[in-house]
């Protein structure tokens, strides 16, 4: 069987000017900053993937979500390929949460534009097109 791309879908919170990241942990390309986020399941809308994604690694619950870019992303090492979606969840209040911590080793706000160095690929590919998802 020939291998296919995966769908991922990443969750862009933006709270007085920062973003929302997540440093990854047992997974590929660990110890790299994310968005929230995960796959996209059989059956689900992005936007419903986008919201349960956020609930269960953060406990934050988003108002209104919109779509955003989306990126390609190959990681060559571990032989993987994706196209995540990259969507825009409003925050509307409370502090996230470790609540998998298998996953994600802390979560922190991040100043637009003063990036962690060790990006998790999505995020690299955003930057380097010069994608500002606050204009979403």
């Amino acid at each position: 069987m020939q291998e296919r791309p995966k769908i991922g879908v990443g969750v862009c919170i933006i709270k007085d000017g920062a973003v929302l990241m997540g440093l990854r942990k047992n997974a590929h390309d660990a110890q790299t900053w994310a968005f929230p986020g995960g796959h996209l399941e059989f059956g689900e809308t992005v936007e419903e993937c986008a919201r349960r994604e956020v609930l269960e690694e953060t406990g934050l619950k988003l108002g209104l979500i919109k779509p955003g870019p989306y990126s390609q992303d190959i990681f060559i090492a571990e032989n993987r390929h994706y196209i995540t979606l990259i969507m825009i969840g409003e925050y509307i209040g409370g502090e996230p949460q470790i609540l998998e911590p298998h996953k994600c080793q802390e979560w922190r706000w991040f100043d637009w534009g003063k990036w962690p160095e060790n990006l998790f690929l999505t995020n690299q590919n955003l930057i380097r097109n010069n994608i500002d998802l606050r204009s979403y």
